[in-house]
């Protein structure tokens, strides 16, 4: 079983995502370009990285690890920006619900197929028929989404 204090710190940094795209939002049009938005954004987490960093993190790197990361390893970042340049832009533009279930719908097809073949170094977990079921729900939930959606229109 899982800490207890860690799945509440994981459903609060959960509840937080939302909040990515209306922030970010209002910071974009204050701004007058979503894209800064983002700039800024990376600019306040990189201070609250380093800050965590020192101190609670144990030694520093050495530049001989880093040398051991392969080019793979740094696409982390690049993803990161690639989601929240997402849910600036496409928050305003389809509803932060709608953005957060396309999202996490992503999230977890991709994280099913991640398991069932290792992809990237993860261990093989094949799905098995309740995960499938899962993911099928899943797929029927983000269609009513979208059709409920779309009547409201």
């Amino acid at each position: 079983m899982v800490n207890i204090k860690y799945i509440i710190w994981a459903l609060i940094a959960g509840a937080f995502i939302p909040l990515i795209g209306i922030l970010n939002g209002r910071v974009g049009r204050a701004l007058g370009e979503p894209f800064y938005a983002t700039v800024m954004l990376f600019g306040v987490a990189i201070i609250l990285a380093l800050v965590v960093s020192v101190v609670f993190g144990k030694d520093a790197p050495s530049f001989q690890n880093l040398q051991t990361l392969r080019p793979m390893d740094y696409t982390a970042g690049f993803i990161v920006a690639f989601y929240v340049i997402s849910a600036t832009v496409l928050a305003g533009k389809i509803g932060v619900a709608n953005f957060i279930v396309m999202a996490v719908s992503g999230q977890i097809m991709f994280s099913l197929m991640i398991d069932h073949f290792g992809l990237f170094g993860a261990p093989v977990k094949p799905i098995n028929m309740t995960q499938l079921v899962g993911a099928v729900l899943l797929l029927i939930g983000l269609a009513t989404t979208q059709l409920a959606s779309s009547k409201l229109d």
